[in-house]
Parts: C-alpha cells; sequence; structure tokens
C-alpha cells in the first residue's frame, strides 16, 4: 500500500521542517534539506529523528 498523496503533502521533516519526499524504493521518506531518510514501517512513516539515517546519496522519487 503507498502513501497518501496528501499525507505527503503535510509531512515535514521534524528536524529542519523542510518537505520530506518518498524514496526511490519507496521505504522511506527523504528530507530535501537536511537529506535525513525517515523509514516507513508497516506503511506508517516513522517521523522522529532518533529513527532517521542521513544519506545524501539516496535518490527521492520523482
Amino acid at each position: 500500500m503507498a502513501l497518501d498523496p496528501v499525507l505527503l503533502e503535510i509531512l515535514a521533516c521534524p528536524e529542519c521542517k523542510a518537505d520530506v519526499k518518498l524514496t526511490a524504493d519507496e521505504q522511506g521518506l527523504k528530507c530535501v534539506q537536511c537529506h535525513r531518510v525517515y523509514p516507513i514501517k508497516d506503511d506508517i512513516p516513522v517521523m522522529l529523528v532518533e529513527e532517521a539515517t542521513i544519506d545524501p546519496d539516496r535518490p527521492v522519487k520523482a
């Protein structure tokens, strides 16, 4: 199940408040500013800074 596009529109990075985009593999949400990747577990985005990884090279879905 994919994330609801309306949900993606309202989510923001809890660290820097920038937009997040779905990663190419659809397994996370990546912040466009600080490059934190928040995991998606059981179709639920885990928007906790301590659960995120920082990955400047991970592509986002176009």
